[in-house]
């Protein structure tokens, strides 16, 4: 069973949270009892959709792990801290503070009311300097931590910052070497690289990191961003440049440049940092450098860098848990898996632990006060509770009072009598006028459908003539189509089936193209201009035709129904131009539709062929073919 001091260790990193629980070992020592890690995908990567993601996967690696602690000490990501180690002239010790205030204003690029903000003195130079170490992060995002392991319940004890947990976690498991020691943390945005040296760190951080290939490769490969990052961690690596065969795999060879690419930079900073170091810094050239961080175990990652530096000892991967208990119940095999990025995790852990190297808490004071506010909460249950008897007091002469209260409403009650009827003739003269307005604007809509069917009519009558007349000049012979049968769309799918000439204005008009039957009361189909000698249109009430306009597939009375016509289904009839070319049928069934939509105040261009294109007969000698169009209406025609 795990003990009360029993503790958990939180790093909110770009792409992977991570959580680690620890416990003080009876040699005093650090001991990991349980871990877990959750990728935050994508959403991680995007500041609107960030802080949600921690969230869910703070609470589902709770829910997925048995973790026990409640107590957490917490880490804020890389790429958004803000870290300098300044110099501050000799000076008595009252006057520090003051400086290191001002060396804070003139170098946090943000202003101080807006951050958290700490310090530490991490060393003197010779010449009597004072190395200070700033750290800081905007206060909203320290709180958005907070927030999501408070949501979780968990209690945040301290905030950490990513380069001053790495440097304990480095400090209490090599502090055996000696030399200077490099360590570079390769994260998802950001990489840090630490110089740590008797007793002494210095760290910068660096703007590159490994979601740079993925947006390189997505970009090139047109994937969306997760594609890329699953084929880069299944299948990238890092090209080592020379005479190197290439892989036949296009996307590992892809991802093999771009992330030599990446490294590349990563490495020109490398040394400039190395130089600046040494220069500004007074240090040791390196010895060794040890990798860390997600992107670090690339293959070929430290080969790259072994033979870029050329260090004396040569490239390692960091190993956090050098020097710390393993619970017996731990998958080694899976732990070691994942070491090389558990380094700011074990970084937090040892905060518990003796005095560590570099001190910094990032709590913002918000959230000091809100937690002291809880331990306060029993006294001001006390108090509460003293206000009530007093509240109880008062009570009792206020009690006196009401019946003189209740004496004055039951006079206002009476007066408010007649002016409540007046309220209630004026509502109801109020509906009356709302149901004047209403059937007026139901008249109007109604005078303004009357001549929509017309337009329609015409609109199609014209479109169709225009394909006869164009298509006759392109194939040099004649052309007819005509509407067979016209069919109103219901929603929510009801369809009600119309001889064209029982529409109302269709009857009336000569033909649409030159194929609609006219003449009132007609009824019939008349053959199209250039019909074929012998041609007989089809009956109407046919096959053809269509069903009857009664019964149930009639259109109901407006008084009837609300239903709206959105759509109208043509069946069409054209001559059989098969003999004058093959796909001459399928050229007049498309102008037909292009023309309808061309009709773009009546017809929306979402107007559409449905079905296929059908003919009557053996193509070379049939006379007719059909086809369907559904045309949608700009607006619909309420029934």
């Amino acid at each position: 069973m795990l003990n009360g001091k029993s503790f958990l260790a939180i790093d909110f990193g770009a792409a992977t949270l991570k959580v680690a629980e620890f416990q003080i070992s009876e040699q005093g020592g650090l001991l990991l009892r349980n871990y877990g890690l959750r990728s935050l995908g994508l959403e991680g990567a995007q500041e609107s959709t960030r802080q949600a993601a921690i969230s869910r996967a703070l609470s589902e690696l709770l829910a997925a792990k048995p973790f026990v602690a409640r107590n957490s000490n917490v880490c804020a990501p890389g790429f958004h801290t803000f870290s300098k180690f300044v110099k501050l002239p000799p000076a008595d010790t009252s006057k520090v503070t003051q400086m290191i205030q001002y060396e804070a204003k003139n170098n946090v690029p943000f202003p101080l009311e807006d951050v958290v903000w700490d310090y530490q003195i991490v060393g003197s130079a010779p010449t009597g300097e004072l190395e200070v170490f700033l750290v800081a992060v905007k206060t909203d995002v320290v709180e958005g931590l907070v927030r999501a392991a408070e949501a979780a319940g968990l209690t945040v004890q301290l905030v950490d910052g990513s380069p001053a947990a790495l440097g304990n976690a480095f400090r209490y498991n090599y502090s055996d070497l000696e030399g200077c020691s490099m360590l570079l943390d390769i994260g998802a945005k950001t990489s840090n690289l630490l110089f740590i040296e008797k007793g002494n760190v210095f760290s910068r951080a660096i703007n590159i990191g490994a979601n740079a290939i993925t947006q390189d490769f997505a970009k090139e490969a047109r994937l969306s961003f997760d594609e890329a990052e699953k084929l880069k961690i299944e299948e990238g690596f890092v090209s080592l440049g020379g005479a190197y065969e290439e892989p036949d795999n296009p996307h590992a060879a892809a991802i093999s440049k771009i992330a030599r690419q990446v490294m590349t930079r990563l490495h020109i900073q490398v040394n400039q940092t190395m130089q600046f170091y040494r220069a500004q810094q007074g240090g040791s050239a390196p010895v060794r450098l040890f990798l860390a961080g997600g992107a670090s175990v690339m293959p070929y990652t430290a080969q790259f860098f072994a033979e870029k530096l050329n260090l004396p000892e040569g490239v390692d991967y960091f190993n956090p848990f050098r020097n710390v208990q393993l619970d017996p119940s731990l998958n080694l095999e899976e732990l070691a898996k994942v070491a090389h990025c558990m380094g700011e995790v074990v970084g937090l852990g040892l905060r518990n632990l003796a005095r560590c190297p570099v001190e910094l808490n990032l709590m913002p004071r918000s959230t000091r006060k809100r937690q002291q506010l809880r331990q306060k909460q029993p006294y001001f249950a006390a108090s509460v509770g003293c206000l009530v008897l007093v509240l109880l007091a008062f009570g009792w002469f206020y009690n006196n009072r009401a019946s003189e209260k209740q004496r004055v409403l039951e006079d206002i009650k009476t007066r408010l009598g007649p002016l409540q009827q007046y309220k209630m003739q004026l509502d109801r003269v109020m509906r009356e006028l709302q149901e004047a307005q209403l059937e007026l604007a139901q008249y109007t809509e109604w005078m303004q459908d009357r001549f929509y069917w017309r337009d329609i009519c015409a609109a199609l009558r014209s479109a169709l003539m225009k394909v006869e007349t164009e298509q006759e000049a392109a194939l040099k012979a004649k052309v007819g189509v005509w509407i067979e049968r016209l069919t109103p769309v219901v929603p929510p799918g009801t369809l009600m089936s119309l001889p064209a000439s029982a529409v109302p204005g269709l009857a009336s008009e000569p033909a649409f193209g030159t194929g609609l039957a006219s003449g009132p009361g007609a009824g019939a189909v008349a053959p199209p201009l250039g019909a074929p000698p012998g041609y007989v249109p089809p009956e109407p009430g046919g096959a053809a035709a269509g069903p009857a306009v009664t019964g149930p597939g009639a259109i109901p009375s407006r008084a009837a129904t609300t239903n709206e016509v959105t759509a109208i289904r043509l069946l069409c009839r054209g001559v059989n131009l098969t003999p004058v070319s093959a796909d001459a049928n399928t050229k007049l069934t498309y102008a037909v539709a292009d023309a309808f939509r061309a009709q773009s105040n009546l017809f929306s261009p979402e107007t559409e062929l449905v079905g296929q294109i059908k003919v009557d007969g053996d193509p070379g000698s049939a006379l007719t073919f059909t086809f369907e169009v559904l045309v949608k209406l700009r607006r619909p025609i309420k029934l």
